[in-house]
């Protein structure tokens, strides 16, 4: 989402709608099994570090795009992760996206 412009933030009424809208979402997610623990909503404040010292105040963007949050899911193929996300009412917005990507299994031997 547009972080970077005041204009583009939504109104307290529209956020509680989405905050609404979002939740029913997890909630259904989770009834399957298949909400994994992990995931937030991200702050509008933060600091990005790049080389040589050099520090850029807030958050990172790009074509004044950036992050707002994240879950974790459990799905049986990428197919399926496509499928869940399609859902996901950010997608009713303006100027918004979901992202979808697989995370590399981890193995602990003991």
């Amino acid at each position: 989402m547009d972080i970077t412009n005041p204009e583009a933030q939504p109104s307290k009424e529209q956020m509680k709608i989405y905050m609404e809208q979002w939740m029913a979402w997890l909630k259904g997610i989770a009834a399957t099994q298949q909400l994994a623990d992990g995931g937030n909503h991200f702050s509008q404040d933060g600091v990005v570090l790049k080389p040589k010292d050099t520090t850029i105040e807030g958050p990172y963007t790009s074509e004044n795009l950036s992050v707002a949050g994240y879950i974790l899911i459990y799905a049986d193929s990428f197919d399926d992760a496509i499928i869940i996300a399609k859902k996901c009412p950010i997608l009713q917005g303006e100027n918004t996206s979901v992202e979808i990507r697989e995370l590399a299994s981890i193995v602990t031997v003991k």
